[in-house]
């Protein structure tokens, strides 16, 4: 599936052993794969975000944004799961031959999905998926799942621009609640509602790369300085920033976004375990 990635100045490192780092802890979780691909455990349910594999972000595999860096832990090595999460219908979050290699490897999963995009996975097999509207929630196990909105768009052709809902995800547990931002830009309103409504919350994982030029990503994309702002609007305890180092796909550096982002923390006076950068593979506990 990967093939040849191009290397770039400012990729992430990788930990040397993703399987056994994660496997050496035993409380509530958080593993950075690559891109906005997170693995997540705690209330007793293990779950992946937006799981991005392929060597393009693109139709066909053959062309869009090329992968920078392969991935530090592959589908064949990720533990057993219990749902997984799509935001959107862009390439690189919604990767269907890496969605396929998971089913395959793990029929039992559930996948959920914003409306409009089931029907993407159902033709390739996938029938443990189901799809919500922004404001909905379901209980797997001993967690909720909120579909949440986010300040974004959908599109995989030429004809079908916003003809499937774009989320957000919040998962609420009696010890920990999660929430993963998927793609979005600046919506001061929903972070601050959202913030209400379901936090304070335990982590968010929120994106801080593909923000230049910033007249064209900045309605859609955070950038770190954002990131930190939706964060707190969120009431969120700890960041992650991801979203960044793994795909080529717009203007800035690619070991730009961390850099802002550890200067925005500290700008806005967070300690340094309030606002994570990860290596790729990386596991810490929350």
């Amino acid at each position: 599936m990967l093939g040849l990635f191009r290397s770039a100045e400012g990729v992430p490192d990788a930990v040397a052993d993703p399987a056994g780092e994660l496997a050496r802890h035993s409380e509530a979780t958080v593993t950075w794969v690559n891109h906005a691909t997170v693995l997540v455990r705690h209330d007793g349910v293990r779950y992946l975000t937006d799981p991005a594999f392929s060597n393009r972000a693109g139709p066909g595999g053959v062309v869009g944004a090329r992968r920078l860096v392969p991935p530090p832990l592959g589908i064949a090595g990720l533990p057993r799961l219990d749902f997984v999460l799509v935001s959107h219908n862009h390439y690189d979050h919604l990767d269907l031959p890496a969605l396929r290699e998971l089913h395959r490897r793990q029929p039992h999963v559930r996948f959920l999905v914003p409306l409009g995009n089931a029907a993407l996975l159902r033709e390739e097999g996938i029938e443990r998926v189901s799809e919500h509207d922004w404001g909905e929630r379901v209980r797997i196990g001993a967690v909720e799942v909120h579909c949440l909105p986010a300040q974004h768009w959908s599109q995989r052709g030429l004809f079908d621009e916003k003809r499937a809902l774009w989320s957000s995800w919040a998962v609420v547990g009696p010890e920990r609640r999660v929430y993963f931002a998927g793609d979005t830009g600046l919506h001061v309103p929903t972070f601050a509602a959202i913030g209400r409504a379901l936090g304070p919350f335990d982590l968010a994982a929120l994106p801080i790369g593909a923000y230049e030029p910033a007249a064209m990503m900045r309605a859609v994309h955070l950038d770190p300085e954002e990131a930190v702002d939706a964060a707190r609007l969120l009431d969120a305890r700890r960041i992650l920033g991801i979203h960044w180092g793994t795909y080529d796909l717009t203007d800035e550096p690619v070991g730009e976004p961390p850099v802002r982002f550890q200067a925005a923390v500290a700008a806005a006076g967070l300690g340094g375990d309030q606002g994570w950068v990860f290596r790729l593979g990386e596991t810490r506990e929350f």
